[in-house]
């Protein structure tokens, strides 16, 4: 009976996960008008006359400190909620209509733990002018390898 038992629970926790799964964001779920190309990005950033977003990194800390965005902030991975947190924390105090640019870059779009998430949690908490760099790879080859503005560390 404890085995049963164990398996029954066993399974409730895998059901539990793939819930969790299921509701995660992909990165397929944001809507194209709100992507922003890395090359617009790089030209925004470079541009003397043009506003900056705040541009928020929502990856992994290792990713970051390898390689971000000059200017970018590390906001923690999306993909889980000690992340989204932090995300939120970060915003709280800035106006609704700011405009924040937040990416990743840890694999191919289609398979991006924490854009998603990221974005939707944004969206939720009012934000109107919220764009996601579309890295269509990886932040290496879709960003460094370009030339656009890069940093490393902490």
């Amino acid at each position: 009976m404890k085995f049963i038992t164990a398996l029954v629970v066993g399974w409730l926790l895998i059901g539990a996960g793939n819930a969790a799964l299921a509701a995660a964001k992909p990165a397929s779920s944001i809507p194209a008008s709100s992507l922003i190309q890395p090359a617009e990005l790089a030209a925004t950033l470079r541009s003397a006359d043009a506003p900056k977003p705040l541009i928020l990194q929502v990856g992994f800390r290792t990713m970051y400190v390898q390689a971000h965005i000059s200017g970018a902030e590390y906001a923690g991975p999306a993909n889980g909620e000690s992340g989204l947190q932090r995300l939120r924390e970060r915003v709280a105090a800035l106006p609704k209509d700011a405009v924040l640019v937040i990416y990743c870059g840890c694999c191919p779009w289609d398979h991006c733990p924490n854009v998603g998430a990221a974005f939707a949690a944004l969206r939720e908490l009012g934000f109107t002018q919220v764009k996601v760099l579309y890295i269509a790879e990886n932040f290496d080859d879709d960003w460094v390898s370009k030339g656009y503005p890069a940093a490393k560390g902490p």
